[in-house]
């Protein structure tokens, strides 16, 4: 597996950075520089959208780990409370600031909430291995989410450095002749400045 491909898992397309300005402006494809200069904005908002997108993906997964920990460390809680065979007390959330108290009798069985409003009862020691591969896919997933989005910004980088270079590039082509048909109306975009 490439460097390249591991850095970007989701296939997103390479930017390349446009060395010689002269020579891609040759190029068949490219009609003027406003049509380039269009193509690489377009280039750009889709590369803004697919970060945004990742980065809603990344808080969701730095939200979901520490949670899977602290369900794995309740399982363990729940475990050795079994092997003791203790009752203990403990509070629970009824409602947004609202908690309650209540006594927990030993169990050998935990439910654990699915998703979609489904909750499945599973011996502890099942849910505790369920958690944990779930918790490694979600720390696997948020490498891979952060690499990607060091790959992404690599990429938005260096499409605004072309949409830079292409302008440049432009303004330096049409300055001789705007100087031509009269350099004092000349404004500070390059554009020439008809007079009143």
């Amino acid at each position: 597996m490439t460097e390249e491909v591991m850095k970007n898992s989701l296939g997103i397309p390479t930017a390349d950075f446009v060395e010689d300005v002269e020579a891609f402006m040759q190029k068949p494809e490219n009609n003027s520089a406003n049509d380039v200069i269009k193509r690489l904005d377009e280039l750009l908002m889709k590369y803004k959208f697919m970060e945004q997108s990742l980065l809603v993906k990344k808080s969701k997964l730095n939200t979901q780990v520490p949670d899977i920990q602290n369900n794995l460390e309740m399982l363990r809680f729940l475990n050795e409370q079994n092997e003791k065979k203790a009752d203990f007390e403990t509070s629970y959330q009824l409602d947004f600031h609202l908690y309650s108290r209540a006594t927990v009798k030993p169990t050998k069985t935990v439910g654990l909430w699915l998703g979609a409003n489904v909750m499945l009862e599973y011996p502890i020691e099942e849910a505790e291995d369920l958690l944990k591969r779930n918790l490694e896919n979600a720390k696997k997933s948020l490498k891979q989410t952060e690499e990607d989005l060091d790959f992404l910004k690599d990429q938005l980088t260096t499409t605004e450095v072309n949409i830079a270079r292409v302008y440049n590039w432009n303004v330096l082509k049409r300055r001789p002749n705007e100087l031509s048909t009269g350099g004092d109306n000349v404004n500070e975009k390059g554009s020439v400045v008809a007079e009143a």
